[in-house]
């Protein structure tokens, strides 16, 4: 379930973060049992997610020196009992999200075919990250339904693609730390895809995140605050990319780790911008009301 590097659960999670606080109502806070039960579905999911990796990857993972000592690969654990325990942590996933409305239990059900085969992905294609980004951020469209009874695609569907293109970005940085292992074992990703151009990809890929960001920002009505930690974002990324060191692998975790921060700074600026709303209706109604006298 890899309990011990929890940056994986964080990034399944944030998009969650971002649509429920989206979703809220204006002047209030997120839903706070939405936000505790998508946490909890994020460390199971992403749990089950590790362990349909392993499964798929063991004879991979062997030869590769930052893997090998993963419970399959390694031979602790035998694939049977590995799917014994992939099906405990899908049946408490199950149990999360029969929690929620009819809509979303449908919608999250379709994500399960993502989480399947993105593993395979790297055996067929240099772009397994924007599978990544499409199963990663499934919240972003889960997390509104979960509040509002179905989807918003004006915007889900522009956080959505925003979300997809952030994954692009961190998981990109994070494939660098294995290109010479992968390039020997024979997977694919965007690292060994862009090589030396990865700054100019990303670079592209920030600015397809922002506008999402940027859309989705104005179809939700939100408020100064938001598009102010939309700015910090893109500062954040900016200097994440423009100062990675592609060739070296300490280098990028460090600023793949990061991007726990940027998600967090974002959910603040929705929470806060929501909270906003609330302020400037006051205002509003006030100034109509001297009108009026």
């Amino acid at each position: 379930m890899r309990l011990d590097k929890p940056i994986g659960t964080w990034l399944l999670y944030l998009p969650c973060t971002w649509s429920i606080g989206l979703a809220a109502d204006p002047g209030c806070l997120p839903d706070l049992r939405m936000l505790a039960l998508f946490g909890v579905g994020a460390l199971l999911m992403r749990g089950a997610g590790c362990t349909i990796n392993d499964m798929w990857d063991k004879d991979f993972d062997k030869k590769v020196s930052r893997t090998s000592t993963r419970p399959i690969a390694s031979g602790e654990i035998t694939q049977f009992q590995a799917l014994v325990f992939l099906g405990g942590q899908l049946s408490l996933a199950l149990g999360v999200l029969l929690c929620l409305n009819y809509y979303s239990i449908a919608l999250g059900a379709a994500s399960l075919s993502l989480v399947v085969t993105y593993p395979l992905m790297k055996r067929i294609t240099y772009w397994p990250q924007f599978v990544l980004g499409l199963t990663f951020n499934w919240g972003a469209l889960l997390g509104w339904s979960a509040v509002k009874g179905s989807c918003d695609w004006s915007v889900c569907l522009p956080l959505y693609v925003s979300g997809v293109m952030w994954t692009l970005i961190y998981d990109t940085i994070y494939a660098h730390q294995d290109k010479d292992d992968d390039l020997k074992v024979g997977v694919k990703s965007t690292a060994l895809r862009f090589q030396e151009n990865t700054k100019l990809w990303l670079s592209g890929f920030t600015g397809a995140m922002l506008s999402g960001l940027v859309l989705a920002g104005m179809n939700a009505d939100q408020t100064l605050p938001y598009y102010c930690a939309v700015s910090a974002v893109a500062i954040h990324l900016t200097h994440q990319i423009y100062t990675v060191d592609i060739n070296r692998p300490e280098d990028c975790w460090k600023k793949f780790a990061s991007n726990r921060n940027l998600g967090l700074l974002l959910f603040l600026g929705i929470v806060t911008g929501n909270l906003w709303k609330k302020r400037n209706d006051h205002q509003y109604e006030t100034q109509l009301n001297s009108v009026s006298n």
